[in-house]
């Protein structure tokens, strides 16, 4: 087959097309969480076994913050980054200190990610936009599925 003539291929499920999509139609919904005493080796488990990027850190177990600056992520960059230290932090509250990006899941999509762009991140949390409270992650990658698939 050459490259010109690729079959019509459809997505698992129908997306809206990305000119209207919002946050909630991309994200994945639920959180993959840990809290802030969790260890480096603790992180790349879990995103070796749920084959994540991304883990969302709840610093409010601390008691730090309010609820919209009690989570912050650590993306598999980050778990990079850390463990190529000569000083290899304990837990992640030794660098997991900046608040996730947090969007509502009633934003659009295309304002998520001019903010993800703006700010340089591959992730951002999702809440639920009357509680505030996180309920899941959208990624460039789930973007590009939304770009991919959308047909709305």
């Amino acid at each position: 087959m050459s490259e010109g003539s690729a079959p019509t291929i459809h997505g698992s499920y129908l997306l809206p097309h990305f000119e209207h999509a919002t946050v909630g139609d991309a994200m994945h919904p639920g959180v993959l969480s840990c809290d802030a005493e969790a260890t480096l080796t603790d992180i790349a488990r879990m995103m070796s076994t749920h084959h994540v990027h991304c883990i969302v850190v709840d610093h409010a177990a601390r008691g730090e913050g309010d609820v919209s600056s009690a989570w912050g992520i650590i993306s598999d960059l980050d778990l990079l980054r850390e463990c190529l230290r000569p000083d290899v932090p304990d837990t992640v509250s030794d660098f997991a200190l900046q608040a996730a990006i947090r969007v509502e899941t009633t934003m659009a999509l295309r304002d998520a990610a001019k903010l993800m762009l703006s700010n340089g991140v591959s992730h951002v949390v999702a809440a639920n936009p009357e509680t505030q409270q996180p309920v899941g992650v959208v990624s460039t990658l789930d973007i590009a599925g939304v770009l991919a698939w959308g047909e709305m």
